[in-house]
């Protein structure tokens, strides 16, 4: 479980990107009550923020684009589902504090876990707790400013750092999903046609973990000597996260997509290595695949 907002009338819902997200069957529950499912649109790995979509409309919602900056001694209000609290019609919990300071997650590089390295606004209250990431943090008069962050902890002194990310950091990421630039392997794409030759990991180098799960996540598990992806500097242990603009949930997913991929094109991969994001672009060689016909 974890928290969202309302951010269109027709039922776009900006949250944060997590393991809760990678499931087939996603369920959202308004404040009235009211369950929908819902479908994942798209993710911005680097903020770490994703685009749920439930089929509702004249809903009640945030404005993104008339979100409000805050100053450090700012008076908010944190809404959130911490600890999975509201099941039903139950009301949000809200908590109320003061934004201590405004700073930047890099400003001590390597200290916290995340591939995030933006302005955050550091809040005195304890918000980021077990379902609260994705909540709205809105000022006294209900003015949306940020969005809570998913938890994390100092690896020095294991303190855990509460904050919300400023919306003006986030807007063009959700542009962009709505606009269908980042989008979910899982949006059908049944109507497009394969290239005669699809690309495949074998022509890369690439190994992945066994797929043993429903959704079994796309860690690299052995990369080839002599191959683009070794070539690439694509590691063990690497996570695929993106192919392209599309988000990638599982092996199976991954393998599927690269079925619309022409085994000449090359491709953009998008990796999480730890908590740092890596760029890759690679093309099948003859060496790594059978040749070409």
């Amino acid at each position: 479980y974890q928290s969202g907002m309302l951010i269109s009338p027709d039922g776009h819902i900006l949250t944060v990107r997590s393991h809760v997200l990678d499931t087939d069957y996603l369920s959202v529950t308004l404040d009235d009550g009211r369950q929908f499912d819902a479908k994942l649109l798209g993710v911005d790995p680097r903020l770490e923020v994703a685009l749920l979509k439930i089929d509702a409309a004249e809903l009640p919602h945030f404005d993104l684009g008339q979100a409000a900056p805050l100053e450090a001694g700012a008076r908010v209000l944190a809404f959130s589902n911490l600890f999975g609290v509201a099941t039903g019609d139950e009301p949000a919990s809200v908590q109320h504090g003061i934004v201590s300071v405004r700073t930047t997650l890099t400003a001590r590089r390597g200290v916290f876990e995340t591939p995030y390295h933006g302005p955050v606004y550091v809040l005195d209250a304890v918000t980021n707790n077990p379902g609260a990431a994705g909540g709205p943090l809105v000022t006294r008069r209900g003015q949306l400013a940020a969005m809570l962050g998913k938890e994390l902890r100092n690896a020095s002194n294991n303190t855990w750092l509460n904050y919300a990310m400023p919306i003006a950091e986030l807007r063009d990421a959700v542009d962009d999903i709505r606009a269908g630039t980042l989008t979910s392997a899982d949006v059908d794409r049944s109507r497009e046609e394969k290239p005669p030759r699809s690309l495949e990991l074998d022509m890369l180098g690439i190994v992945l973990v066994p797929d043993v799960l429903q959704r079994t996540p796309p860690y690299v598990d052995l990369v080839r000597p002599g191959t683009p992806a070794a070539e690439a500097g694509i590691l063990p242990d690497d996570l695929v996260l993106m192919l392209g603009d599309r988000l990638i949930q599982s092996c199976k997913a991954l393998r599927e997509e690269l079925e619309y991929v022409d085994h000449e094109d090359p491709i953009k991969l998008t990796l999480l290595r730890g908590s740092e994001l890596l760029e890759v672009v690679l093309r099948a060689s003859i060496r790594s695949g059978q040749e070409s016909p």
